[in-house]
């Protein structure tokens, strides 16, 4: 059975690199954390600084070592450009083999397929190395565009939970998509 004991193993595809998030990208990660299009979305408070960037960073760096999450910086191989982050917000192997996929990107690298790639290496990942069965992502209902991706990208739209998340605009609906294993084979 897969555990990840804080280990995020670095993948390459044709023109990113997936790899561990380092305290020194904190700035990086705080231009898109902090990005206006992307907060917007994101189910956390508002980054004001390097320093809240960090401690996020360092969050994320203990949840994959109790194994309860695994995240990945996702890097242009190019320029060595960090520009957003992807992963599993949480796994669930015994029963289930499932896994919730969360991601964010920095809107100035919207449509370039950047995410499109980051998506395939982590879910081959999942499927692969860790064995799960289904990759399930909770999407904000307001957000159409990501509906529009995951829908895009092989995802079925199962259905939408009502109030599923506060925000500090109050309660909001989560689309729920899901790709199963047999799917992703048949791609």
């Amino acid at each position: 059975m897969y555990r990840c004991e804080g280990i995020v193993p670095g993948m390459k595809g044709r023109r990113i690199r997936l790899r561990r998030m380092e305290r020194e990208d904190a700035e990086a990660m705080l231009g898109c954390w902090s990005d206006p299009a992307v907060a917007a979305f994101l189910d956390m408070p508002v980054m004001d600084s390097a320093e809240d960037a960090k401690a996020l960073i360092e969050w994320l760096q203990r949840l994959a070592e109790q194994d309860e999450a695994i995240r990945w910086g996702i890097e242009i191989t190019e320029t060595s450009q960090l520009i957003g982050s992807c992963g599993f917000n949480i796994w669930q192997l015994e029963g289930a083999f499932k896994g919730e996929f969360g991601c964010e990107l920095a809107s100035r690298h919207w449509g370039k397929g950047y995410m499109t790639e980051a998506a395939e290496l982590v879910a081959a990942f999942g499927y692969a190395s860790m064995g799960l069965n289904r990759i399930e992502a909770f999407v904000d209902s307001r957000n159409e565009r990501a509906c529009r991706w995951f829908a895009k990208h092989g995802y079925m739209r199962e259905g939408v939970l009502r109030d599923y998340r506060h925000t500090s605009g109050g309660y909001v609906d989560a689309v729920v998509f899901s790709r199963l294993r047999k799917d992703w084979n048949t791609l």
